[in-house]
């Protein structure tokens, strides 16, 4: 099989790279993938070994292996190396207003007919009282689990 992206290290980085190894300190994930390049290299030095072999050597798959070439082909050595950090932040969905509510909410007295809230309440008790204009029970469970609150 033809490789799509094909990995050529300068002398630079391949000393780089197996000094990081050498050093065998850091994330293992880091550190799998400079073998990987390493392994992939097709420079004057490198042995360009095909993604299969790699993968069965270094004990990854092969989609990881071809994410790696494309990775530094595409985005340089750094970018192979490193987590990436998620293209969009997730946005909030409730302020510290809004959560301070949900937890007085959550510790007030239990709605008449119910010994204790359920997440199902609360979220729907939120929309209710037009806190929020809509709120999944999901939400409330995180909340409530990051602030250490209990609703019963």
């Amino acid at each position: 099989m033809r490789v799509k992206y094909k990995v050529t290290l300068t002398q630079e980085e391949r000393e780089w790279l197996q000094g990081l190894i050498s050093a065998g300190k850091g994330a293992a994930r880091r550190l799998a993938h400079a073998r990987v390049l390493l392994k992939a290299d097709e420079g004057p030095r490198g042995p360009g070994w095909p993604d299969q072999q790699i993968a069965v050597a270094l004990e990854v798959g092969t989609t990881t292996v071809e994410r790696i070439r494309k990775l530094f082909v595409e985005a340089g050595l750094e970018a192979a190396l490193n987590r990436r950090l998620p293209r969009v932040p997730k946005e909030r969905k409730l302020d510290g207003r809004q959560e301070a509510q949900l937890v007085t909410l959550a510790c007030s007295e239990a709605p008449a007919g119910r010994g204790r809230w359920t997440l199902r309440l609360l979220a729907n008790k939120m929309v209710e009282l037009e806190y929020v204009e809509s709120l999944s029970y999901e939400t409330v469970r995180q909340v409530l689990k990051k602030t250490n609150s209990n609703p019963g």
